[in-house]
């Protein structure tokens, strides 16, 4: 059907032609410019921004047109051989085509190191006296099969389910790495440059609800090579508690629709909603914003770092645990309503008490966050972070730069908080961890400065300048 369409139309092009060789007037002039058959747009070839090629992954281009396509062909050149590798002569007025150009094996020379990509597409188009309108694109492709290198310097022996882990490595590639990344726990730990150029260190988390877990530094170059290296730790599983809470008349009334009034979004007239919308909506909203202000890690390089194992209130007694699963009911057990995970450790010790900085940092967000009540963020570097919720007031500010033993705010019983205690929360780019293991001096001068010795062994045997600077 289309083919006839086709030949109809190529019949009434030749007599619009004719008519205006003998002088057919305005009235062919006019159709010329106005028939959707004798349209003047050419088609649209769309490549992504390639400037290198591995040889091994197809290329794609696709071509589109408003009309319909007639033909296309992609050329790909070494400078002396032009081999087509992909030709259509008889489209069929498709609008739209995708191809994946392949590397012809054996028909351009492997040592080629720049290789040129030539697309031209020709529309169905009248135009142009019958030849349609046609469009070209060339694009100059540089040639590199190798993949990166990644060498692990340094890296923490182990990590516990919930816990974190310190990694420092080697990545270079021959021209320019496009992806560098550590793939760990369904999430991707951004590396920040380390001492001298090539060098990054990062830390990383293993989430306390995945049972499993690997971790793999992936360097991805512009040509799309791509060299992924598994760091080398020692796994160590953990059971977190779970517990059963009774959500009592008191509680449902009392706190939970305190919180809920504060919005529409959250407050329901069945008072189990009520409560399901508080520990579970709100929970999440409130979690979201704090990963969001958590995910960021600084490019700039990082010469050296320092922790003091955090001791935020004096005195400080736990009293709840990082980690634990809990499961609200009213009456029977059985019947659950709702439930939640504590993502801090909670620690009391005399009503108002002062919370104090252990570490340097900047505040990166000093405001109320529904659960959390009044809750300052403190940023140390290499994506770990403090948070201090249920505050009674706050001596900071969202900017302010903080100093050890200062201290930043009062406990209290904001948010969802039945007594003044102090929620102490760390987190890893983004993802909760166990506090406890940064509490501990012995666990940080193992698996955090022990970590930074050992690579810094290695790096200033590689780079004499280097040595001689660590000298001075």
């Amino acid at each position: 059907m289309l083919r006839r369409r086709g030949r109809k139309s190529s019949k009434i092009g030749w007599i619009i032609l004719l008519i205006l060789i003998l002088g057919g007037g305005i009235a062919a002039a006019v159709y010329l410019y106005t028939s959707e058959e004798f349209e003047r747009v050419p088609p649209r070839i769309e490549v992504p921004e390639y400037s290198y090629w591995n040889a091994k992954d197809p290329l794609e281009v696709k071509i589109t047109d408003n009309y319909g396509l007639k033909s296309y062909q992609v050329i790909l050149s070494d400078g002396k051989n032009d081999v087509p590798v992909a030709v259509a002569d008889f489209l069929g007025g498709a609008k739209e085509k995708t191809i994946a150009v392949e590397y012809p094996q054996g028909k351009l020379d492997r040592k080629a190191k720049v290789l040129t990509l030539k697309i031209q597409a020709t529309d169905q188009s009248k135009w142009n006296y019958l030849a349609g309108n046609s469009s070209e694109k060339m694009i100059q492709l540089k040639i590199d099969y190798r993949r990166p290198n990644v060498n692990i310097l340094a890296n923490s022996y182990s990590i516990t389910q919930g816990g974190s882990a310190l990694v420092i490595f080697q990545a270079s590639d021959d021209d320019a790495l496009a992806k560098l990344y550590i793939q760990a726990g369904g999430h991707k730990y951004k590396a920040q440059p380390y001492r001298e150029d090539g060098y990054y260190v990062a830390l990383i988390a293993w989430p306390f609800t995945e049972e499993s877990f690997q971790a793999k530094v992936i360097a991805q170059d512009k040509a799309g090579n791509k060299r992924s290296t598994e760091v080398p730790l020692y796994l160590k599983n953990r059971q977190y508690r779970v517990s059963k809470i009774k959500a009592s008349d008191k509680f449902i009334d009392g706190k939970i629709t305190d919180l809920a009034e504060q919005d529409p979004k959250y407050m329901k007239e069945d008072r189990l909603e009520r409560l399901k919308s508080v520990n579970e909506t709100m929970r999440i909203d409130n979690e979201n914003l704090i990963h969001e202000y958590t995910s960021k890690v600084s490019d700039e390089i990082v010469d050296s770092w320092k922790i003091r194992p955090f001791y935020p209130l004096k005195n400080g007694q736990k009293v709840a645990s990082f980690g634990d699963h809990r499961y609200y009911y009213t009456k029977d057990k059985n019947k659950i309503i709702s439930e939640s995970y504590h993502l801090g450790y909670d620690m009391a010790s005399t009503r108002m008490a002062p919370i104090i900085a252990s570490n340097d940092g900047l505040v990166v967000f000093a405001d109320y966050n529904g659960i959390y009540g009044n809750m300052p963020i403190i940023s140390h570097g290499l994506g770990l972070y403090t948070l201090y919720g249920h505050c009674s007031t706050l001596n900071v500010k969202e900017g302010d730069e903080v100093h050890a033993g200062q201290v930043i705010a009062k406990t209290g019983t904001t948010g969802l908080a039945m007594g003044d205690h102090l929620h102490f929360g760390i987190l890893v780019q983004g993802v909760e961890v166990r506090p406890v293991e940064w509490l501990d001096k012995k666990w940080i001068n193992d698996n955090i400065n022990k970590i930074f010795k050992d690579a810094d062994k290695i790096i200033l045997n590689v780079d004499e300048g280097s040595q001689t600077k660590e000298k001075e």
